[in-house]
């Protein structure tokens, strides 16, 4: 392909991915990509593969900070993930998980964090758990200008409640439910809507069913979006993968093969080698 041709379906990447952009791809009938990423070097990677937004993730309790739940990460430890992941791109829309403990109080709460975020990493969203039970959190959050994504379904900062990860929208009228929680979420300002592990016939029906794009994990083919847990969809977890996940890479391997071979030329002593010193 020439350097200049743009791949089918595509529409010329501008200088950043914003909203409208977002919503230009659902108008159009587009898709775009979402991984996570919590430091410099990897946003760097994403960015310039070109993936149209990246989601700092509450998952960093699990993949960076080594915790059984995303539970325990605070808003501190969010804005120095934060803001390492905008210092390392250029074009791709940076959002932000609003972690457990720092918005479901009040719309003040959910709104003070929101603005702290953006104030103190230049992130360019925030994406916040829960459906119409927030509805005035999205629109004092919108009002106050920051764009918000609402995430129903499977919501992890709440699996104590749902009873551990569970596949979400199984009962009879959960279509209907989700639909309106989507749909509330939407008319409160909310610029998209992420759905986790839902059945992939509901998640067409909520996205059919509305204005806003709709992002994808574990919920089918049917979103305007996808996102992965970049850690999961490059093979560096360790254990059972989840089912929803396709694995790009095996990381994992590569990695340890690497630092198995610097650890055996170190021992046998022939890393560092003449030429990687410096000559008095």
């Amino acid at each position: 392909m020439a350097e200049n041709e743009t791949a089918p379906h595509a529409a010329a990447a501008p200088n950043r991915y914003r909203t409208v952009h977002l919503q230009r791809a659902k108008d159009e009938g587009r898709r775009f990509a979402m991984l996570t990423a919590y430091d410099f070097q990897m946003a760097q990677v994403f960015d310039e593969a070109g993936l149209e937004t990246i989601l700092v993730g509450d998952s960093a309790a699990n993949t960076m900070m080594g915790h059984a739940t995303t539970l325990p990460i605070t808003l501190d430890e969010m804005i120095v993930y934060a803001g390492s992941v905008v210092r390392g791109t250029r074009r791709a829309m940076v959002l932000c998980d609003l972690p457990f403990g720092s918005y479901e109080v009040s719309p003040q709460q959910a709104t003070e964090s929101a603005i702290r975020l953006v104030k103190e990493t230049g992130i360019h969203g925030v994406k916040m758990e829960g459906g119409e039970r927030y509805v005035e959190h999205v629109r004092m959050m919108t009002d106050a200008g920051v764009p918000v994504m609402g995430h129903i379904g499977f919501t992890p900062q709440s699996e104590n409640v749902l009873g551990g990860y569970r596949v979400q929208g199984r009962s009879e009228g959960a279509a209907e439910t989700m639909i309106r929680e989507a749909t509330a979420l939407q008319d409160a300002g909310a610029f998209a809507v992420l759905m986790e592990m839902v059945p992939a016939d509901i998640a067409r029906q909520v996205d059919e069913s509305l204005r806003v794009p709709t992002v994808g994990i574990g919920a089918g083919p049917h979103t305007t979006g996808q996102v992965l847990v970049w850690q999961d969809m490059l093979g560096l977890r360790a254990g059972k993968m989840p089912r929803f996940v396709r694995q790009y890479a095996d990381l994992r391997a590569v990695v340890s093969e690497a630092v198995s071979g610097f650890h055996h030329d170190v021992l046998e002593g022939t890393f560092p080698a003449p030429e990687h010193g410096f000559e008095g």
